[in-house]
């Protein structure tokens, strides 16, 4: 029988435990609005790439329009007023000299116009106050990002406890780690960590960033950060991901999942020897470790440099011949 050999050799194993994390951006911002009323227009749709200072909403300005307006209409008021106590401050000061007038009324037309312009004064720092007010009804970017999701909507009633949306600026991500607290001590910076994906296969491999100084009193667990490039935006912010902490690495040899076989319980592989005659699998009982991705972890049984069969061992039988595949 044909059959597909593979040389047993020692590969680097880790010893890890695998937890699910949450993935967080370290650039992220959270859009809530600095003016309380109602939402009246959205510019942009989730998932879009805005640049910054870009509008992403709009919140009913009419009411503090109307307040510019009307601080603005008093301020012209005021301006007139000034203008008036400045002409007759101006006209005093030409009776007084002529001795038409006496001081005192002439302090009283100074006070006047102090007053009327100390009223400009106070009254266009009011209206400056409000038209920067007014610049809040319309929600911008603060940089350049990718709109999250959009909760709210149009005619919806807002406040500055609402979230409006995400920007994720285009960087990297963390991975948020909580390691219960008798791992504690054997977690450190530079400590492997992998991303894996449903299937057990390795999409990224990282390392520990940060570790707490303690572990949280609530729920025993300490919290550790790997960073998580994304040039290519394969992740995404507040991604949920299973992750494998290696805390140690030891030689050991792989084999498929497929090349197993059981007998009672009993886990064998068949490895092809030559018996003087000609080659055949012969049945060996193993000790196996954990699945990593598509291949078990043999922790006994098998020794580097082995020919260890991995296709057709449902077929095969202690002594069988077989040949390798052409």
């Amino acid at each position: 029988m044909r059959v597909k050999m593979v040389k047993a050799s020692l590969q680097p194993v880790g010893q890890y435990t695998e937890y699910l994390s949450t993935l967080k951006s370290r650039d992220s911002a959270i859009l809530k609005p600095d003016v309380e009323g109602q939402i009246t227009r959205i510019f942009v749709h989730s998932g879009e790439h805005v640049e910054a200072g870009a509008s992403i909403l709009e919140i009913d300005p009419s009411k503090q329009q109307a307040t510019v307006h009307s601080q603005e209409a008093t301020q012209r008021s005021k301006m007139a007023n000034l203008e008036w106590t400045r002409t007759q401050l101006e006209r005093s000061k030409k009776l007084a000299a002529a001795g038409v007038i006496s001081k005192q009324e002439l302090d009283q037309a100074q006070t006047q116009y102090d007053a009327a312009k100390a009223d400009v004064e106070t009254l266009s720092a009011t209206v400056r106050e409000q038209q920067v007010q007014l610049r809040y009804y319309n929600v911008k970017a603060p940089a350049a990002g990718i709109i999250g999701d959009i909760p709210v909507r149009v005619g919806d009633h807002v406040n500055n406890t609402i979230e409006l949306t995400t920007l994720d600026k285009s960087g990297g991500l963390e991975a948020y780690i909580y390691v219960p607290s008798e791992k504690s001590g054997s977690v450190k910076l530079g400590t492997p960590v992998e991303i894996v994906d449903d299937t057990g296969k390795t999409v990224l491999r990282t390392k520990i960033s940060f570790v707490s100084p303690r572990v949280d009193p609530q729920t025993q667990l300490l919290l550790v950060k790997a960073e998580v490039p994304n040039a290519n935006h394969e992740f995404r912010n507040d991604q949920l991901v299973h992750v494998r902490v290696i805390y140690s690495q030891q030689q050991r040899i792989l084999i498929p999942v497929t090349a197993i076989t059981r007998l009672s319980g009993q886990p064998f592989v068949y490895v092809a020897e030559n018996n003087g005659k000609g080659t055949v699998a012969k049945q060996r009982s193993v000790q196996l470790g954990e699945i990593q991705g598509n291949d078990y972890v043999v922790l006994s049984g098998i020794n580097p440099g082995d020919q260890m069969i991995v296709t057709g061992t449902m077929m095969l039988a202690d002594g069988a011949p077989v040949a390798p595949e052409s």
